[in-house]
């Protein structure tokens, strides 16, 4: 990832930025830091998305990495596309993005 760095690929989803982010749990209110990274993007007409990569599990043998996608959709026509369909680009450009392949030497 390039940081502050919005670039747009073949695609046509671009990239606006990245962090990573914290959780606080909400019953003893203890911090926790670097639980993930939030990937922002932005789609030609203007729509906002995002993608949250967090490793799930204890240690690092056997952890899954956990993807979450969001999109704005206003078109109604569309809201009842599967999400595996409507959020395929998406999905694809953020693992990409990320390196997920090469980092984990899996596809």
């Amino acid at each position: 990832l390039v940081e502050g760095k919005a670039f747009t690929d073949e695609s046509g989803i671009k990239f606006v930025g990245a962090e990573e982010f914290g959780y606080t749990d909400p019953v003893d209110g203890t911090k926790t830091s670097k639980q993930g990274l939030i990937l922002s993007f932005e789609y030609a007409n203007g729509d906002a998305a995002r993608v949250v990569f967090r490793l799930s599990g204890t240690g690092s043998a056997g952890a899954t990495i956990r993807m979450y996608l969001e999109k704005f959709e206003l078109d109604p026509e569309k809201h009842g596309h599967a999400a595996p369909v409507a959020l395929k680009s998406l999905a694809d450009r953020a693992v990409a993005l990320a390196k997920i392949a090469a980092l984990t030497g899996r596809d």
